[in-house]
C-alpha cells in the first residue's frame, strides 16, 4: 500500500523556516530595542540602566514604569 504525501507534510518544513527567520529578523531585534530604549530612559531619569532588564521579567513593565511614576528621580532632585 502506497501513502501519497499531503501538501500538510511538503509545507511543514518551510513553516518551521518562516516561523525561524521570523524570530531572528523581527522578534528579536524588536525586542533588542525596546531593551535599548528602556535603558536609556532608566538612564536619562538618573537610575542604573540595568533597571530595563526588569522586562525579562512577568509584569516587569508595569514595575518599571510604577518605579518611574511614583519615585523621585535621581536627576530632578534640586542641589
Amino acid at each position: 500500500m502506497l501513502s501519497c504525501v499531503g501538501p500538510e507534510a511538503i509545507a511543514a518544513p518551510f513553516m518551521v523556516l518562516f516561523f525561524i527567520l521570523l524570530v531572528f529578523f523581527i522578534i528579536l531585534p524588536a525586542f533588542l530595542l525596546k531593551l535599548f530604549l528602556w535603558w536609556r530612559v532608566f538612564s536619562k531619569a538618573g537610575y542604573s540602566g540595568a533597571f530595563s532588564l526588569l522586562i525579562l521579567a512577568p509584569f516587569g513593565t508595569l514595575i518599571m514604569l510604577c518605579i518611574l511614576a511614583f519615585s523621585q528621580w535621581p536627576t530632578a532632585k534640586k542641589p
